[in-house]
């Protein structure tokens, strides 16, 4: 199997670029890794790639917008496969400030020290100012890591979901559109029991009422991190996958396990 490559950054969204490798799921099939670039007046790169391509995100990331003028780096957590190109970006973007949660800049931390004046912490519910438009910190519907903080980009619509809606794939694809919709629904469920296998605890009730959380923002677009990039017309078809997933990972796990 060929090495993964760092594909060029391509417009998924008004104003935004996407950074893109692919990762071997043995069983599975490819699993897209994506960052993002988005061109605001205060430029914000979202998520910075896999730590082993942290150079090759960095180079591609640069093809996009010029790094010195980057003002925001916003990891939606801490895997490796988020924070790749932390330690380039941060040398060669000197005005860019680091977002994060608070256990974020915590795990952060045991990489080495980071300066507390390149940092700002933000919480679901909080918003980020980057000059023309507000980035709104929400929780997406799943997640494997607890400090994860997806964004509503106000001005366009673009939802940045992090995990969620993360599916492995035969082949690449650039739209989530270009997928059949069985074989996405196949590749939700498997990455749901991968990512977030606590799925499998929760009430059908509780996760739905995360669910329209989601459903409420009506975004124009949905960029996920593990999947190709998604028209908001896209997101019923998602919702129903992650329910799905839900379902069957609740219906494999002992009824003492779960959550009332």
């Amino acid at each position: 199997m060929n090495a993964p490559v760092v594909l060029d950054p391509r417009r998924c969204a008004p104003d935004t670029h996407v950074v893109t490798t692919h990762l071997p799921v043995p069983g599975l099939g490819l699993l897209p890794v994506n960052a993002f670039v988005l061109r605001a007046a205060e430029p914000v790169l979202v998520d910075l790639g896999v730590t082993a391509l942290g150079g090759d995100f960095a180079s591609a990331f640069a093809k996009a917008v010029d790094l010195e003028e980057v003002r925001w780096i916003w990891l939606t957590h801490t895997d490796h496969d988020h924070v790749g190109a932390l330690d380039a970006l941060l040398a060669a973007a000197p005005r860019a400030t680091l977002v994060t949660t608070f256990l974020g800049l915590a795990k952060l931390g045991l990489r080495g020290p980071l300066p507390a004046e390149r940092t700002r912490l933000l919480a679901p519910g909080e918003r980020l100012d980057v000059g023309d438009r507000r980035l709104l910190a929400l929780r997406p519907p799943t997640f494997d890591a607890p400090e994860t903080t997806g964004l509503l980009d106000e001005r366009t619509g673009a939802l940045f979901c992090a995990d969620s809606f993360g599916a492995p794939l035969g082949a690449p694809a650039e739209r989530a559109e270009d997928v059949p919709v069985g074989s996405l629904a196949e590749g939700i469920a498997a990455w749901a029991g991968i990512d977030a296998p606590w799925l499998g605890l929760t009430s059908a009730g509780a996760f739905e009422a995360a669910l329209e959380q989601t459903r409420a923002l009506s975004p124009a677009a949905v960029l996920g991190s593990h999947l190709p990039p998604a028209g908001g017309a896209m997101l019923p078809a998602l919702i129903e996958a992650l329910s799905d997933a839900r379902a069957a990972l609740a219906s494999a796990t002992p009824a003492a396990a779960a959550c009332p």
